[in-house]
């Protein structure tokens, strides 16, 4: 049986840290190990073993998430953060990337989709709410220097870079291509070998950068 995904909720938001809470704690394959309402209370906690996603919110009393997240990557290097927040403006996306976070998710997404990004972001992915990976994109097309285009991808291939880009997960491009998830992996493989990366944020970054996208 796969081991639990191990989340720890910082959220200063009472009723949604409990909502969260149960979310977690009532699906398969998710267990909710800490809660805290602010990145000081958080900092304060021993865990052990040590959580494997923290789903971090950005308007918290004392350090916002944005900026505590560098603090809490120290304490607990094997973890990974996900933001989890309302907040969508460019510098609070930014400083938070930043300063560690792995991903962005809004708080209006469904908690089936949530649930999927705690895993993916688990599982080395980057994932974000569509909004955000816009604004991702729109900025580092803005100031990412031009580099050498590298071998072509395929037309299927260079969808899925895209779909990628937009902040889909591998189940979710797979529907939009209207192929299997096992083809899917099989172009991303095909990705990887081609622009000479390993991560799917590796992909996504060097083809912005290389002008494919």
């Amino acid at each position: 049986m796969e081991t639990s995904i191990r989340v720890a909720l910082i959220e200063d938001d009472r009723r949604l840290r409990d909502s969260l809470s149960t979310l977690l704690a009532g699906s398969p394959g998710f267990s909710c190990i800490a809660v805290a309402g602010s990145v000081e209370e958080a900092l304060r906690q021993r865990l052990a073993p040590p959580p494997d996603v923290l789903l971090l919110d950005i308007h918290l009393p004392g350090t916002p998430g944005s900026l505590g997240a560098r603090r809490l990557a120290e304490k607990w290097p094997q973890a990974v953060i996900l933001i989890h927040t309302v907040h969508e403006e460019d510098d609070k996306v930014f400083a938070s990337l930043c300063n560690g976070a792995v991903g962005y998710i809004l708080k209006r997404t469904p908690p089936a989709r949530l649930l999927e990004a705690i895993r993916e972001a688990r599982d080395g992915g980057a994932p974000m709410s569509p909004e955000i990976a816009r604004k991702v994109i729109t900025l580092f097309r803005r100031i990412a220097p031009p580099a050498e285009p590298q071998a072509p991808l395929a037309p299927q291939e260079l969808r899925l870079v895209g779909l990628l880009a937009q902040g889909h997960s591998y189940a979710g491009a797979a529907e939009e291509l209207g192929v299997s998830l096992n083809t899917v992996r099989t172009y991303i493989r095909s990705v990887y070998e081609k622009l000479h990366v390993h991560t799917r944020s590796e992909a996504v970054s060097k083809a912005l950068r290389s002008g494919l996208l």
